[in-house]
């Protein structure tokens, strides 16, 4: 379900080659807040935030704060936090995963990206601006307006990257206003004994059979790195919970939706410190730990909340401390003496995370073709249920949950299934509730963005579908999505091209041997959304020409395996290569899924996988339509190619 940057240059492509325009409904929308009448509008899916504002300008007050910034993620820079972190959730009413809002005594606003505007202005009440950017320098300008020059604008440090905190201070230095941390959370204090409870689950081992290597052999092969490190550093520090998880082959379920636990790691040559809650590991999880005692493989047991103290006073040798700052905290960095730093964007655990070994790969291949069963059982589902009416929003993600936890090694969804109908599709991470539910209509597009955790794999998988007569435009829209998919799955390109998850110059280069999403969309606002996600895995390119060097070129093996909404696809905007590329992908759906769905006994699922893989065939009238945006796409990517080689 992640967002690609790549839905960027594919709106592009969508606004260039398509021919039908459609004008925006001139009707009021009833679905979102209106803080120019008197009173003011507010749908029922608003909070009301007036009491608990109110509660924390107190406590601002009482520590002479004048501005207070407030980050929706928690002290493990975690993607996905749990409702005791949702701090930002709590005091705007605004659940979406990203955003920053800020408080002064008298004013609030929040800042969020294009994805989430619409649910932003269907959830806040009009104590909030919303702000539609996420540039801190836009924080920081609004700061400056709002708080008089001596005033204190403060953060909780352990809830900001190093980063995010180096940017406030650059837009606040020589303001006359003061970046103040404390490290007194005030919506905590705010939030009282109505802040959910910490998590209290227990902490357990992967099964052998479910991981690549030992924990031993993965803590060996990073002593290795810090070895051979020409800086040689004695320790490295993760604060990334999946971190933590994958090195030591522990899972839980601290955040919904995620197998980790709240966990730091310091990593030495010769010893192993975990902080953790040791009282929820199991009997198992701790003999696993502690079978190697006393030794290099042994793990020492701290407390979660020790961390800090135990980094400051190994910080005061003769050290050098090797961490990732993409998930470290500059409360937790601030403690550490510059010179004893080794810093990279992200740490070594976090790069042997990404790159999956033979085992692995086979492993997460298991696990999608499991989840494609999940995905054709809900889709057949569908059709029948739809056209009679009986399917909302909040049933049908509730459907889909209960097909994934019917599966083998099904530990549930990997996210909150966005199950959106017509308009609400159009907002990228729309997730239904069974107070406001849309019914599924044959009349309009649907789009389901799902995933699973198994012992064996992590999936995610987004369909968009339509059971009557979609317009031609969203017929052209679908395809052009479409179309960006395949060019992206089938790309060639070289190695060291940047981006783990999307095509993102500002991270690591890709690998042999990752998995990453490949989604784009289109979302009209107020309309219909599309998106077509499948998960990808990094591998050689077997192409001859390609093959020159030692470095060869790559490309992607789509692990993914649903076929697409044929009564979306307008063939005649195809080129062939795009065709032969679908009847390729079909023909391997087939061959993977099918003896999975016969031996699940799922016969009609199997009959409707053979008529949704039937091979596409195109005629010659549409070639030349299909070649001018083909041209135009590989104009576009080999221009962005280009861009992240320079």
């Amino acid at each position: 379900m992640h967002t690609s940057p790549w839905i960027i240059a594919w709106l592009l492509l969508l606004q260039g080659c398509t021919a039908e325009q459609l004008q925006r409904a001139t009707s009021p929308r009833t679905d979102i807040r209106d803080c120019s009448t008197n009173p003011p509008y507010l749908p029922s899916t608003v909070t009301e935030t007036t009491a608990r504002l109110a509660a924390l300008r107190g406590a601002m007050k009482a520590h002479s704060i004048d501005a207070y910034i407030v980050p929706a993620t928690d002290a493990h820079m975690s993607e996905y936090i749990a409702e005791r972190d949702s701090r930002l959730g709590w005091v705007t009413g605004f659940t979406g995963s990203a955003g920053t809002g800020v408080v002064t005594l008298d004013k609030a606003a929040l800042w969020t990206d294009s994805r989430y505007w619409t649910q932003a202005e269907r959830q806040m009440d009009c104590n909030w601006e919303l702000q539609r950017t996420t540039w801190i320098e836009s924080i920081g300008l609004w700061i400056l307006e709002a708080v008089p020059a001596g005033g204190n604008v403060s953060l909780d440090p352990f809830l900001f990257s190093i980063d995010t905190w180096n940017s406030y201070s650059e837009a606040l230095h020589g303001s006359g206003r003061t970046l103040l941390p404390i490290e007194t959370n005030l919506v905590d204090q705010v939030w009282g004994d109505q802040r959910p409870p910490p998590a209290s689950s227990k902490i357990y081992s992967l099964p052998a059979e479910f991981t690549g290597s030992s924990w031993q052999e993965k803590v060996a092969g990073i002593r290795q790195q810090m070895e051979q490190h020409v800086r040689n550093p004695t320790a490295v520090l993760l604060s990334g919970l999946e971190e933590t998880a994958w090195l030591f082959n522990l899972r839980g379920d601290d955040i919904p939706y995620n197998p980790v636990f709240y966990s730091y790691t310091l990593l030495t040559s010769t010893n192993i410190r975990l902080f953790v809650d040791e009282t929820r590991l199991t009997a198992e999880a701790r003999q696993s730990l502690q079978a190697g005692c006393p030794g290099p493989l042994c793990v020492e047991l701290q407390e979660y909340g020790q961390v800090r103290a135990h980094v400051r006073d190994y910080a005061q040798g003769n050290v050098t401390i090797w961490l990732g700052t993409e998930y470290t905290t500059y409360g937790l960095y601030g403690i550490i003496p510059q010179e004893k730093l080794l810093e990279d964007s992200y740490s070594p655990v976090m790069v042997a995370k990404a790159v999956k070994n033979a085992k692995e790969q086979e492993l997460l291949r298991a696990a999608h073709v499991r989840d494609a069963v999940v995905v054709i059982q809900y889709l057949l589902w569908l059709e029948k249920m739809v056209p009679q009416g009986l399917v909302d929003e909040f049933s049908g993600a509730r459907h889909v949950d209960a097909l994934r936890w019917a599966q083998e090694h099904s530990r549930g969804p990997s996210f909150e299934s966005i199950s959106a109908s017509g308009l609400n599709a159009a907002l990228a991470h729309y997730s239904p509730s069974n107070v406001s539910s849309r019914k599924l209509s044959v009349d309009e597009m649907y789009l389901s963005d799902t995933g699973g955790q198994y012992l064996d794999g992590t999936t995610d998988i987004t369909r968009t579908m339509h059971w009557g007569v979609p317009t031609p435009f969203q017929k052209e829209a679908y395809t052009r999505v479409l179309m960006g998919n395949i060019d992206l799955s089938r790309l060639i390109f070289p190695t060291n091209t940047a981006g783990p998850v999307g095509f993102q110059s500002n991270n690591i280069p890709l690998m042999k041997g990752m998995f990453t999403s490949i989604e784009p969309g289109y979302y009209r606002d107020g309309e219909f959304g599309i998106r077509i996600e499948d998960v990808a895995l990094v591998v050689e390119a077997q192409t001859k020409q390609h093959q020159t060097g030692e470095k060869p070129f790559l490309t992607f093996e789509v692990v993914s395996l649903v076929p697409y909404d044929r009564n979306l696809i307008d063939v005649s905007l195809l080129s062939q290569e795009q065709i032969q590329y679908l009847n390729t992908y079909y023909k391997t759906i087939r061959e993977r899924v099918g003896p999975e769905l016969q031996s699940q006994q799922l016969e009609e699922e199997y009959r409707w996988l053979q008529r949704n893989t039937e091979p596409f065939v195109q005629s010659s009238a549409g070639t030349a339509a299909a070649t001018l945006c083909v041209l135009a796409t590989t104009s576009l990517i080999s221009a962005l190619l280009t861009e992240l080689q320079a």
